[in-house]
């Protein structure tokens, strides 16, 4: 979860407006809505994947790792080997072989990849690369693992703070929804909102936690139309 019971007791909200239990709860919905609108996630969480080699010497990854653990190509025909045939190695990889473009990310980070080198390259296949290890969009804070970025646990407290009040609750549902006013009337006059706040992409809905979000989407794929 990028918030806890703890950050929204900080934050003012009282055992006796939400228990525990439900603010759990909510910090899981709000961080699984993150992780669906951004295209990858911002905590330290053991994953194998499978990517496709394409015989060049680098390997896109769905998000950045932290520590990878193992690495395995597979060649046309099934056979499976290390990244040199015959060899082992001792992980983390020295950089001399292995280049992993991870995190915690830096303000450099282009993107997460594998990159071999001294002429090596990973095979042609459809998902034939297997890594293993630790993976998540961190950044840097001094420490091997890094931290969820402070705007992704922001937003994750504002999700929260957002869904307090029980979804039948007409005052809610007002506040989940004022966003999308652009005009408001009465019978004797009118005003139009702030029309800035209706531009831009819509991941979630609520302006501001989108702001928080959008410089963390997932870029497309290198290559995609």
């Amino acid at each position: 979860m990028y918030a806890t019971v703890a950050d929204l007791r900080e934050e003012g909200v009282g055992a006796s407006t939400c228990s525990d239990a439900r603010l759990e709860r909510l910090c899981d919905e709000a961080t699984a809505a993150i992780d669906r609108v951004t295209g990858w996630y911002f905590e330290p969480r053991s994953r194998t994947y499978r990517v496709s080699g394409r015989g060049s010497s680098s390997v896109e990854l769905p998000v950045p790792p932290i520590r990878v653990t193992r690495v395995l190509a597979e060649a046309e025909g099934g056979a499976a080997f290390p990244l040199l045939p015959g060899a082992s190695y001792e992980f983390p990889l020295d950089a001399e072989v292995l280049l992993v473009r991870g995190a915690p990310v830096g303000p450099d980070f282009d993107g997460p990849r594998l990159t071999l080198r001294h002429g090596l390259r990973f095979p042609r296949g459809h998902g034939n690369v297997v890594v293993e290890g630790v993976w998540g969009f961190t950044e840097e804070d001094g420490t091997p693992d890094g931290r969820t970025p402070l705007a992704i646990r922001r937003a994750c407290m504002l999700l929260v703070l957002r869904s307090l009040e029980p979804l039948a609750d007409e005052a809610s549902f007002e506040a989940r929804t004022r966003w999308r006013l652009v005009e408001e009337r009465t019978r004797d006059q009118s005003y139009r909102l702030d029309a800035v706040k209706a531009r831009g992409p819509v991941l979630l809905g609520d302006p501001e936690v989108d702001a928080l979000l959008l410089p963390y989407v997932r870029p497309p794929p290198f290559g995609a139309a």
